[in-house]
């Protein structure tokens, strides 16, 4: 079996979210699954961060001139390998040599030439994947230039294509005074892409593509309704039957509290005498006198409003008012939230600590230190948060929605079952509520505690598992 991944972003090359860490571990993980029979294979633009940190490690495949509508591009291919698959970059400084992955003024043009560039690579290299699995809008010209441009040649006719949609939300949304300019895309592929009026590239993906997936069975029910879909809801009902939903998996060596270099003391669901040190050290991080006793509720995220901080802004200060529970926050994002986060800091010093940085190293410390992980999310297509933090013996909180209602199971007090805390309302103080019922169990009943960590720690979240169930959709598409 061939497959090439396309994404615009790949751990440990480039990163702005999951996305990365779904692209770095996924093919790896099919690769494991289906050993030397198969051949796998990723590409991804190949950023400045990348010819920076890892000069030594890629080399040169060829040079070509990518097409795009009246534009001959240049176009480099490098390539590295790791764990057996194969990571080809598309080099263009024109299009790439940028300080951010995304936000430019011209995204819709230098991700059409990413999406034609993918094509013209599976001819330079000489390979023709029996699955062309793209995700997310960068990636979705390349499914449609698949099948609107490329099904007439012998070589394309007979790959496959499985589009993943890991945000609804971003859906490359576009004029169609640039059809022809910069997508070079004729009038009888309109009706492709076009959608309320717009060309859009997400919709264009969906139908063209021979199966769609997202990052969790409950984010798939969700995206069928108007709550969840951002418009797009009428074309998902319309193309359900090749919808599914994968949830994502973690690396577990990387997040291991039983391996962990980076933490204090390293500690197994046997054995969890190595998670006090952990506290400890998240206590000095914080600028806390030590409490073991005392339970801290962590959060590591973006701030954004869609994850739930408009609860936590909501009723904070009566959980802390109300309990003796300290509150962390790694994280940065809207100023908004920014600055009612380090007002609080000052409200209540001692008690609450804020980091506005993006810091994995320093994330894996909030992980493994935290007794609780708050995830409180409006909407969630998988979330990995409250997977890592599980696999630290930090307990999750989290609201039933996409990923997180697949991931994490409330604590049943009756026959000691679960993973973790949740609620089903978007609601302040039913979120309140459940923080307060887990600081409880915490504080009154140690033992019940501890078995509940267990269960957390014990859950399989690796990627084999995904993998499995990715590679049952890459058989039925051959």
């Amino acid at each position: 079996m061939k497959i090439l991944y396309a994404a615009s972003e790949a751990l440990p090359y480039a990163s702005t979210g999951g996305l990365a860490d779904v692209v770095g571990s996924l093919p790896q993980a099919v690769k494991k699954e289906l050993g030397e029979g198969a051949d796998v294979r990723v590409v991804i633009p190949l950023y400045p961060t990348i010819r920076r940190k890892f000069a030594e490690e890629i080399e040169m495949v060829c040079e070509l001139n990518v097409k795009l509508a009246w534009r001959n591009q240049y176009c480099g291919i490098w390539q590295t390998q790791a764990n057996g698959v194969t990571f080809y970059f598309i080099d263009n400084e024109y299009y790439f040599n940028r300080s951010a992955l995304y936000g430019s003024f011209d995204d819709a043009e230098r991700f059409a030439y990413f999406g034609k560039a993918i094509l013209e690579l599976m001819s330079a290299v000489e390979f023709y994947p029996d699955v062309l699995h793209a995700n997310d809008w960068q990636t979705a010209p390349a499914v449609i230039y698949l099948k609107r441009k490329y099904a007439h040649l012998s070589a394309y006719q007979n790959i496959k294509t499985l589009f993943t949609i890991h945000n609804i939300d971003y859906q490359g949304i576009y004029d169609f005074s640039i059809l022809g300019d910069i997508f070079e895309l004729a009038e009888w592929d309109r009706s492709v892409v076009e959608y309320n009026g717009c060309i859009n590239l997400l919709k264009g993906a969906i139908v063209c593509s021979d199966m769609v997936s997202t990052v969790s069975g409950r984010y798939a029910d969700e995206i069928l309704t108007e709550y969840y879909a951002s418009g797009l809801h009428h074309i998902l009902r319309a193309n359900q039957d090749k919808l599914c939903g994968i949830v994502n998996g973690i690396d577990v060596d990387y997040y291991s509290a039983e391996a962990d270099p980076e933490i204090a003391e390293n500690f197994t669901a046997e054995d969890l005498s190595g998670k006090a040190a952990c506290k400890a050290e998240l206590e000095d991080v914080c600028g806390f006198p030590h409490a073991p006793n005392t339970p801290i509720l962590a959060m590591v995220s973006r701030l954004a409003s869609h994850k739930g901080f408009d609860l936590v802004t909501r009723v904070i200060e009566e959980i802390l008012t109300e309990t003796n529970l300290r509150f962390v926050l790694l994280g940065t994002g809207e100023f908004e939230l920014e600055d009612f986060f380090t007002k609080l800091e000052d409200r209540f010093p001692g008690r609450v600590c804020i980091k506005l940085e993006y810091n994995k190293s320093l994330s894996k410390k909030f992980y493994a230190g935290a007794d609780m992980f708050l995830m409180p999310s409006k909407s969630e297509p998988c979330g990995l948060a409250q997977m890592i933090a599980s696999r630290y013996g930090t307990v999750p909180i989290v609201r039933e929605t996409g990923g997180l209602y697949d991931t994490i199971h409330a604590y049943n007090e009756y026959d000691g079952s679960g993973n973790g805390f949740s609620f089903t309302n978007y609601n302040a103080h039913d979120m309140k509520n459940t923080v307060e019922y887990a600081v409880s169990l915490y504080m009154e009943k140690k033992d019940v505690w501890a078995e509940l960590l267990k269960n957390v720690m014990k859950v399989d979240f690796s990627w084999s598992v995904s993998a499995k169930k990715y590679i049952d959709i890459y058989t039925k598409l051959q």
